[in-house]
Parts: structure tokens; sequence; C-alpha cells
């Protein structure tokens, strides 16, 4: 009986730590970005309109959708809007975006168009006083805490609605640390599953996984792979800590509609979700 007293003791020990280790902030500031739809890397258009162009930003906009971007850190201190490190598959460049300036960044182009990889600088403008944007932090070669700060430094200078996200959980301790005011968001999904992070230990893979490091980061919202999101701790973060969830990248109607009826906030791409002509 002892021995059943003691296991049990360890197991809730063990459920208690993992309850703590999920905790999250609970802003309550979200009317601001709620009853939008987000539009991933832009309102983009294949092969006519790249994603992380201006012109899929603009036409966000236009179209009465916030967005969601990516951005580096480059060499000179400037930030690129551009998913990727390498600029390969993007315009076609084995080079990467964090040894260029911004003078360099000029000559190349998205996708076989005429379009630019624009500057953050750029894009703010369109969407001040607008529509809200979701800033993706792209942490490369530990400039974690450099990229977090450039970012704010700039924002401050527009009035934007935005909130910041990463996966990489240096960025979120840096704005938790030295940022608090700025929303900020975990991004994760099940690295496992797809193969992302294939550089990375497992181990370190399952903790991003199961949102372990949100006690260091304390997100005010979590940004999850919308195929993923039975995700036991994303469960427990939207039910104990009432995180808001952002769920990516919702492709049809129909996945919006579920991550809707869970209160999740809808970052798409390649369809309209109000289902009307633009």
């Amino acid at each position: 009986m002892k021995l059943f007293w003691f296991l049990l003791a360890i197991v809730i020990l063990i459920a208690l730590l993992y309850i703590l280790c999920l905790r999250c902030s609970r802003r309550r500031d979200w009317k601001k970005f709620q009853g939008w739809y987000y539009a991933h890397r832009g309102y983009h258009d294949k092969p006519r309109i790249p994603e992380n162009s201006l012109p899929a930003f603009k036409r966000a906009v236009q179209c009465g959708f916030g967005a969601e971007l990516d951005v580096h850190l480059m060499k000179d201190g400037h930030l690129a809007v551009i998913h990727d490190a390498s600029l390969l598959r993007t315009a076609g460049a084995d080079v990467l975006v964090e040894d260029l300036t911004a003078e360099e960044l000029k000559q190349y182009r998205l996708e076989g168009t005429e379009h630019h990889i624009p500057l953050l600088e750029e894009v703010l403008p369109i969407f001040a006083g607008k529509a809200p944007l979701i800033v993706e932090l792209k942490a490369e070669r530990g400039n974690a805490a450099a990229l977090a700060e450039a970012a704010c430094a700039l924002l401050d200078k527009y009035h934007v609605t935005y909130c910041m996200e990463s996966f990489d959980p240096r960025c979120l301790m840096w704005l938790w640390e030295n940022r608090p005011d700025v929303v900020r968001g975990q991004l994760s999904e099940n690295f496992a599953r797809h193969g992302d992070g294939e550089n990375l230990p497992g181990v370190v893979r399952w903790v991003l996984s199961n949102l372990l490091l949100n006690c260091r980061t304390r997100p005010d919202f979590i940004a999850y792979r919308f195929e993923d999101r039975k995700c036991l701790s994303l469960r427990l973060c939207r039910s104990i800590y009432r995180a808001q969830e952002f769920s990516w990248t919702i492709r049809s109607k129909e996945d919006m509609e579920t991550a809707e009826q869970d209160g999740a906030l809808v970052i798409f791409e390649q369809f309209n979700p109000r289902g009307v002509g633009e």
C-alpha cells in the first residue's frame, strides 16, 4: 500500500510539473486581433503574385485581411521579409539572406517576376492603421535576441497593430524579458511527424512539439500547425491557461470552420476564406 501511495505521489508531481511547464500569459486585449483572417505570407496568387511580396501584402489589405510575414536580420541590420534563409527556392540564388545588405538584396527578384524581396520597412506602411500583422521572427546563427530587438525597434516607428511569433523560444524569451508589452506567440508543430528541425536532437524536437519551454517564454498565444492540433499540450494551454490559438496553415473552408469552432484565429492561403469574389 505504501508503494501505491508513493507511486501516486510521483505521478501527481510529474503531472503538476508538466502543467507548470505549459504556463502561458493571460493577455486580455485580443479584440484588436479578432475578427480578422490572416493571409499566410501575404495574399499571394502564384505565379502572378509571389509570397512575401509587396503586391501580396497590398492585396491582403485591399481584400480586408490581415497578414502573416517572415523576417530575417541581414548583416547591415535591416530586416528582409522572406521565409527561407536561402534565396534558392524563392529567387533562384544560392545565397543566404543573412549574408546580404539591403543594397545587395535589391538585385534579386521573386519567383521569376519583376517583384523584389521587400524590407520590413517597405511593408509596414501598407498595414499602418489598416490591418493587423503577425510577424514571424526567423532566427539564424544564434541571432534571436538581435533579431527580436531590431524588429521591435522598427515596429515602434509605425502605427501598426502587430504580434510576434517564432519557432525559436529564445526570441520569445527576449521579448518577455525586454518587451513584455509586445504580444508574443510560440510557433510549433509535431516536428517528428513533419521532419522540420531535423538538425535538432530528438529530445529538443519533442520538447518544442510539446511546448515544454512555455514556462521560460510565457507566450500569449500558441500558433500550431492545423494538422497537429490534437496535441495534448496545446489543448491544455487552451483549457487551463486560456491561451489564444492561431491555426496554420488553413487551406480550405472546412478546416477553417473546424479551427474557428475551437476559437482559433486563422492563418490561411490558397483560398478566399470569405468565399466571395475579390
